[in-house]
């Protein structure tokens, strides 16, 4: 037995948010079953610049909505039904099918910490019983594709140099040249990048082009629940056989793949937006010399939840805001405002994330002639006589 919070909790955090706390406000429209559901990825990270913590949170696009009966929403329709919208104790229900993201690639050197450790697949490429896996340590050119996971996120701060510019080459860009000083470190002075997966997860090892490849890994027991993967030859920076699950292949160039996630391209779009606003916040620091600290860095992915709400307030008296009303309207006595909410599903629970207002569809005032005229009587409008003309009949 557990409490669920439903649109009603949301619309109460919504409300407070925009610090509409007035009695005489009137919330309506909250209603699950006109919500649109969509699934996407968001990334937090928190970067720290001369003492100063900055917290940035991007979000995806959802690139498709749709009408999805959640269990929360059964539940919510559950507590209508009863008259009780304010969220009483309930029994949950379950079955919904939680988002992943997408497979993605890891190369080495790094230690993954694996959260849900019993449900740990491995496999390269076969199946290998391996007990419960709660550590694994990635050799260098070792490479695995996760498959499954639900978040990942980093374990320590990382503290990276400056200057942000582009390598020699003139090939590789700033993130990408911090990249390669990260993995050098982690290579040289043995400080392992060290990140947490959460979620049922499967590593498996590229696919072999060939049963004599070198792309094969090796594993090595070194305690109870922690192996190490190493692959027989570091050159794995190349060109792998993805079975069309990651979006990249990798090339020789390692200044075209962004480590630690190779399956990455240097030149995705996401990854130049990411570098020009981190380029914005350091200012003039980016291209001094310098360092700055990664404290967190966290991808997840997410079910979101699109609705729309109306908040009708009584006027006061004053009509400013509506401009000058002509003196045939009826003066309104409240004014409606419309919002749309984006709210993440968190367990049991809606989080408001980005709260928009929009404009509805404007309304139409139509106008009877006689009030256009004044009121006016026609035996009263003056004739006008048109000039005559000669092409008239």
């Amino acid at each position: 037995m557990i409490k669920i919070v439903y649109a009603y909790d949301l619309k109460e955090t919504i409300v407070k948010g925009l610090g509409l706390q007035s009695d005489e406000l009137k919330i309506s429209g909250f209603d699950s079953r006109d919500a649109l559901v969509g699934r996407s990825v968001a990334y937090e990270f928190d970067v720290e610049i001369d003492d100063k913590v900055l917290p940035f949170k991007l979000l995806e696009d959802v690139h498709r909505w749709e009408y999805v009966d959640l269990p929360i929403f059964r539940v919510e329709d559950q507590a209508r039904s009863t008259g009780d919208e304010k969220g009483l104790v309930k029994k949950k229900v379950t079955g919904e099918r939680l988002p992943v993201l997408a497979p993605f690639q890891l190369a080495g050197p790094m230690e993954l910490w694996i959260q849900d450790a019993k449900d740990m697949r491995l496999s390269l490429p076969h199946d290998v019983d391996a007990g419960e896996l709660r550590k694994v340590i990635l050799s260098d050119g070792a490479v695995v594709t996760v498959k499954g996971a639900r978040s990942v996120s980093l374990r320590h701060p990382v503290e990276l140099p400056l200057p942000l510019n582009k390598s020699q080459n003139g090939f590789a860009s700033g993130l990408l040249t911090l990249a390669e000083r990260l993995r050098h470190a982690s290579t040289s002075q043995n400080q392992l990048l060290s990140l947490r997966i959460v979620g049922p997860t499967s590593l498996t090892s590229p696919t072999p082009s060939s049963p004599s490849s070198k792309t094969k890994l090796k594993l090595k027991r070194l305690a109870p629940g922690l192996v190490q993967l190493s692959s027989v030859s570091k050159t794995a920076l190349s060109t792998i056989d993805l079975e069309g699950e990651a979006p990249t292949l990798l090339t020789p160039d390692q200044f075209t793949t962004f480590w630690p996630v190779t399956s990455v391209n240097g030149s995705h779009s996401n990854l130049l937006g990411l570098e020009r606003l981190l380029g914005s916040v350091l200012g003039s620091k980016a291209s001094k010399e310098g360092s700055f600290k990664l404290l967190k860095a966290d991808v997840s992915a997410h079910t979101f939840v699109k609705m729309g709400f109306r908040v009708e307030r009584k006027l006061t008296g004053d009509l400013s805001e509506f401009g000058q009303l002509p003196e045939w309207q009826t003066k309104p006595e409240t004014v409606k405002m419309h919002f749309e909410v984006l709210a993440k599903v968190d367990g049991d629970k809606f989080v408001p994330e980005r709260i928009m207002q929009v404009n509805p569809v404007p309304v139409e005032h139509t106008i009877a002639p006689s009030v256009a005229t004044g009121n006016t009587s026609m035996s009263k409008v003056p004739v006008i006589y048109t000039p005559f003309s000669p092409f008239s009949l």
